[in-house]
């Protein structure tokens, strides 16, 4: 999500220790994670996946981003016409399109995308479906309920996967209102609320997807969701597709990230195997 440019609000924000001592309610008795949880198989012995859905928007240089200005442009360096073959030069911001935050990304000294073990980019995947909310409240963040809710219903979240917000924001992909701005120019979409990622923390649940523009919710001033998750070792993905075609248990997450040493993220090719 955070992109040159929101430096300015980072810095703003208090040391990481003093961050989750002001969690109050939803700090409170909680460990700082540190560290994945041991890996856990994705797809157990001789189980087998039917189809593939894709999560990844296709990316252009139109594409909506989080500060509102063009993060992804490309220069042609040779075509099939002229030199018997095509070829760009990408210039992109790491956080454009379907993409990976690393730890990294929010944290002084977490493990950059290239670090990310493999085992912990294949991983059991819940899809918390919370539509009905986010379209009567655009600023409507997952709470731990509703998280509950879901363990209510399909078991406990996976220890070892991810949990995936779906708010049916990927249909305004194409228009004004994924960005949402008020005429103050905040944004106003859904997100994780910090108590939401403490609980999935204390139950081992390792990365974190949405299909906004950003694991906190648009109007977010602090980016609490960002510094509680990404600084204890684990991942989120933004702007995924295709949620209503998941099952909200069952499904296993391909995160493809890149491999990049030193990156904080990059967008990244995201399926789900069903």
């Amino acid at each position: 999500m955070c992109v040159p440019g929101c430096q300015e609000t980072v810095m703003r924000r208090l040391s990481r220790r003093g961050f989750f001592k002001g969690l109050g309610a939803a700090g409170a008795g909680a460990a700082v994670f540190t560290a994945f949880p041991p890996p856990r198989p994705a797809i157990a012995q001789g189980a087998s996946f039917s189809r593939v859905v894709d999560l990844t928007h296709a990316l252009g240089p139109d594409f909506p981003t989080f500060f509102g200005k063009p993060q992804l442009s490309m220069e042609r360096n040779a075509a099939f016409d002229k030199d018997g073959y095509n070829m760009f030069t990408w210039t992109i911001v790491e956080h454009t399109g379907t993409h990976l935050d690393a730890p990294i990304h929010f944290s002084a000294d977490g493990v950059d995308a290239s670090s990310i073990g493999a085992d912990q980019l294949v991983v059991p995947l819940a899809v918390v479906d919370i539509k009905e909310k986010a379209a009567s409240d655009t600023d409507y963040q997952l709470t731990p309920d509703d998280l509950k809710t879901w363990e209510a219903a399909n078991g406990d979240l996976p220890n070892g996967g991810c949990v995936a917000m779906n708010s049916g924001w990927a249909r305004y992909v194409t228009g004004e209102k994924f960005r949402n701005t008020d005429p103050e120019g905040r944004m106003h979409f859904p997100g994780f609320h910090v108590e939401a990622a403490m609980y999935m923390m204390e139950k081992g649940v390792v990365g974190m997807a949405v299909d906004t523009l950003s694991l906190d919710f648009g109007a977010s001033e602090d980016f609490a969701t960002h510094y509680a998750w990404l600084p204890s070792g684990r991942w989120g993905v933004e702007c995924v597709a295709n949620l209503d075609d998941v099952p909200a248990t069952g499904a296993t997450f391909v995160l493809g990230g890149p491999k990049i040493k030193g990156a904080s993220g990059g967008p990244s090719r995201v399926f789900a195997l069903v």
